[in-house]
């Protein structure tokens, strides 16, 4: 069987991997010049390794991507870095229990409270009575106010802004249930992870089409895949795009399917990355969590204390990161602009990281993160489409789990297994 998969992410490329150790022929078509999604790398000259346009990272209990990196030969760092909450313009550790229990901002009481709170949901295996709980509900009842207000809320409302008070208890479940101390990474950066998965594909057979757009699909038994100047028609195909791109491709869909797509909500990512000739932490924070409404950011990673400076030639790597709605003014903004709205709320942790910048870039992708509502199982689309032959997988079908690329690699698994037996 011939398959055709649109996007070169992993989970493109994990159906395409799959697909032929079932025995099938495959093509992907990646609209971008190299592979990896959201995932995607770029390296500055001075650097060995790439570096994510967005911030990635495994934890240690991500099977699937991990399974996957040691069957193609590819090596994996394993490191526990250090990830910090900022509350109340004060940095502190949160990355253990006895951290948690040391906090000085709440009280033994609301520590206990807090600490028993995410302990029961980590323990907990069943996330779907919690879908339907509304998990700003919830959390104030379960781990106390003071509590709420002063963690957890600042960041549902930094990362979903109007969406917040939306926000299903089993995605905050699922968030607890999967952290690991540790943190794992692709040797080489994300990048050199997916050519060598794509070099794998293309050594069984496969080919791999990057710089190459298409503009629509159509399908009557076999489905046809245009570009601007070809055609090339398939038994089976996969998209793996984002759903409101699958609409623009696919022009005879029914209204009914449409319209249940087009309810499905998420926020873009923008990441401005700076590069320092000196550390922007002092104390080694790799992540840290801004638990404070007012600043310009939701998360300030700081890559090179995850990841040794030595294979970025030295350079100090920081990620300002940023979930919003795609016609969020920030997306208009310039690198400059944006560093200018981001720079007042920088000063308060480092007040002469600007002195060290050696130079920064600012990237948007327009869809990253899923919005997640009570009962959102009822509205997950599923792989199969009305149009026959044609199946749809991306990151608002990984539910309970959130966006990640080992959820990428497991549905990417699925859907090839569901289109081999069509």
């Amino acid at each position: 069987m011939k398959v055709g998969i649109i996007g070169a992410g992993y989970t493109g490329l994990s159906a395409a991997y799959t697909l032929q150790k079932l025995g099938h022929e495959v093509t992907i078509f990646e609209k971008d010049s190299k592979p990896g999604g959201l995932a995607i790398g770029y390296k500055e000259k001075e650097w060995d390794w790439s570096l994510e346009k967005h911030y990635h990272h495994w934890f240690t209990n991500d099977t699937f991507v991990l399974d996957l990196a040691k069957e193609i030969g590819h090596d994996v760092e394993i490191v526990r870095p250090h990830t910090n909450w900022y509350v109340n313009e004060h940095i502190y550790a949160f990355d253990s229990v006895s951290a948690a229990l040391r906090f000085p901002e709440l009280s033994l009481v609301d520590r206990l409270r807090n600490i028993a709170t995410l302990g029961l949901l980590r323990l907990n295996p069943f996330w779907k009575p919690l879908e339907k709980i509304n998990a700003d509900t919830a959390l104030p009842y379960l781990m106390g106010k003071k509590a709420y207000s002063l963690l957890w809320e600042p960041l549902l409302k930094n990362k979903f802004g109007n969406y917040a008070n939306d926000i299903s208890l089993a995605w905050f479940w699922a968030r607890i249930k999967k952290r690991t101390q540790s943190l794992a990474y692709p040797a080489g950066g994300f990048l050199a992870f997916a050519e060598r998965l794509v070099e794998v594909i293309e050594k069984n057979g496969g080919n791999v089409h990057v710089n190459t757009e298409l503009t629509s699909l159509t399908s009557n038994g076999r489905v046809t895949l245009r570009t601007k100047s070809t055609s090339a028609t398939f038994d089976a195909v996969i998209v793996t795009t984002p759903s409101f791109l699958f609409l623009k491709l696919a022009a005879d869909l029914p209204d009914s399917y449409k319209k249940k797509l087009q309810q499905l909500k998420g926020l873009g990512a923008i990441n401005l990355i700076l590069r320092l000739k000196k550390p922007f932490f002092s104390d080694n924070t790799y992540w840290l969590s801004i638990a404070d409404t007012t600043s310009p950011i939701m998360a300030i990673v700081e890559h090179t204390n995850f990841m040794d400076k030595k294979y970025y030639g030295g350079e100090h790597l920081i990620y300002l990161g940023n979930y919003l709605p795609h016609d969020h003014p920030y997306f208009t903004k310039s690198k400059k602009e944006l560093l200018a709205i981001y720079d007042p709320f920088l000063r308060k942790i480092n007040p002469t990281y600007e002195e060290t910048i050696l130079g920064y870039e600012v990237f948007k992708a327009p869809f990253a993160q899923p919005i997640i509502p009570t009962n959102y199982s009822k509205h997950i689309p599923p792989l199969t489409t009305p149009l026959s032959n044609v199946f749809l997988a991306n990151i608002e079908q990984v539910y309970p789990w959130d966006r990640g690329t080992n959820y990428a690699v497991e549905l990417g698994e699925k859907v090839a297994r569901l289109a081999a037996r069509r």
